[in-house]
């Protein structure tokens, strides 16, 4: 089959043909992201292989179904960016990587509050600058802390029980709850007693209308003033201005992110010679409690490896007219 592959960076590149060789597809990449101004791209494509900030929408989807594409292939779990009911309408099928390496985004949640709390990024900055000092570099003990999980998939349980093994006190939230958790000893509860208790949040949930900015305003009146809050998951969970205005009035004492509401317009590229034009993540930046890194949780050997066999998996499905075991489909 032919797959055209966008939004790809060199590693992309490098798994994926290490991959192809057990299969039969062609795959021709591209730099471009996947959008309706791309879609001419996708002429003489049975295929498109996408990432998270590809853009399908109603627009897209209808052009590339013009063009003769007829399975969309996410190189990623969430499918947010993607309208399922679109594509329904003009039968092209939409495959997803639904667990590829959930240890690697929970250690990454994990990396973003170690670093944050023991300020180890500026730690080494001084060092490289000959300065030894270690005034401003507090930071407390996690131990016995309360970490509060919202959302217990697979990612959200095994970030819950690295905190335990640190010593920390778990609580969750999630609609559906987990009993291989509660057997842990993890208590569930609503989500506004959650963030009043919590020294830290992490956010492992999906980015659906009904979690669109889970984290607004109301929920930073909320939560437990100092505390710190985790987003490895979807940048739009979080209300960015409502962060903001948490974080000047002290109530978020820090912010640890690898998304990002309008990550589309930055992430995975080289801004380092531009003037950046989003004024809420420059002026993210220039707190000294917020950690930014830029969608990487994802970045681990063996999670590109599983993301690029289970792709070909998926179009070497559909090719063979078998059941698509990761087909994602429109509720409607």
């Amino acid at each position: 089959m032919k797959v055209a592959v966008f939004s790809t960076k060199s590693f992309d590149r490098e798994y994926f043909d290490a991959a192809v060789e057990i299969s039969q597809h062609e795959l021709v990449y591209f730099e471009a992201p996947l959008k309706a101004q791309t879609t001419n791209l996708t002429k003489d494509f049975e295929a498109v292989c996408v990432f998270v900030n590809d853009q399908l929408d109603a627009k897209t989807i209808e052009k590339m179904a013009a063009n003769g594409v007829r399975v969309i292939a996410l190189r990623c779990a969430g499918f947010n960016n993607v309208d399922l009911e679109t594509a329904a309408q003009y039968e092209i099928k939409v495959v997803r990587v639904p667990s590829y390496s959930p240890q690697a985004v929970a250690e990454h949640a994990v990396a973003l509050i170690l670093t944050l709390n023991r300020k180890t990024h500026k730690a080494c900055n001084r060092i490289r600058e000959g300065n030894f000092s270690l005034e401003k570099l507090i930071g407390f003990d996690l131990h016995q802390k309360t970490v509060g999980v919202v959302g217990t998939g697979k990612i959200g349980q095994i970030f819950a029980g690295i905190m335990q093994g640190f010593g920390c006190k778990v609580i969750a939230y999630d609609p559906f709850p987990s009993e291989a958790l509660q057997e842990k000893g993890i208590t569930y509860h609503d989500l506004k007693d959650l963030l009043a208790q919590s020294d830290i949040v992490s956010l492992h949930c999906p980015l659906t209308e009904e979690t669109y900015h889970l984290i607004g305003e109301e929920a930073f009146q909320q939560i437990k003033k100092g505390s710190m809050l985790i987003n490895t998951s979807r940048g739009a969970l979080i209300d960015t201005q409502a962060a903001i205005d948490a974080l000047m009035n002290l109530q978020l004492g820090y912010l640890g992110l690898d998304v990002y509401e309008q990550e589309e317009n930055l992430f995975f590229r080289d801004l380092s010679e531009e003037i950046i034009q989003d004024d809420m993540i420059a002026r993210l930046i220039s707190f000294p409690n917020v950690l930014i890194t830029s969608h990487q949780g994802f970045l681990t050997d063996e999670a590109l490896k599983e993301i690029a066999e289970t792709t070909l998996y998926n179009l070497t499905q559909f090719e063979n007219g078998e059941e698509l075991k990761n087909e994602v489909k429109s509720d409607s």
